[in-house]
């Protein structure tokens, strides 16, 4: 355990978001998707909701601000999946900047994220909770 870091965030989930560079994506993604089959680098969450891990990465990466939608999530056939707005307000939270989700075919979200730098399985029972982060820049301080 170290101080202010989210006790999700493992050394291997660490060095993968600390590795990404600018416009590099990472999914995360509910205990029905098959990421293991899709996934450059695996981290399974067994046991943590989409959205707490969610939180858990958004209090470290900075999410690209060069694109309209830097955050992505799969769509639902008919209607809008019920974890959106949950999804939303944690993208909110960390950015402190209203941001709205990109919705994204099943199978395009599929093939993002097979290109994806990284997947986080987690645990999460609800369907649709799928979303992927575009990893932005930080930028120097001129204090």
């Amino acid at each position: 355990m170290l101080k202010t870091l989210n006790p999700l965030l493992s050394g291997e989930l660490l060095a993968i978001l600390a590795n990404m560079g600018h416009g590099d994506e990472i999914a995360i993604t509910d205990a029905n998707f098959p990421a293991d089959s899709m996934a450059q680098r695996l981290v399974r969450l067994p046991g943590i909701s989409a959205t707490d891990a969610l939180d858990a990465v958004l209090s470290l990466l900075p999410l690209d601000d060069f694109v309209d939608h830097p955050a992505a999530a799969m769509d639902a056939p008919g209607e809008t999946p019920p974890i959106y707005p949950e999804f939303e307000a944690a993208l909110v939270r960390a950015e402190g900047r209203p941001l709205t989700l990109e919705p994204v075919e099943r199978f395009a979200f599929y093939e993002r994220t097979r290109a994806a730098y990284a997947v986080i399985a987690t645990g999460e029972r609800r369907l649709y909770a799928n979303i992927i982060l575009k990893k932005g820049v930080l930028r120097a301080s001129h204090t």
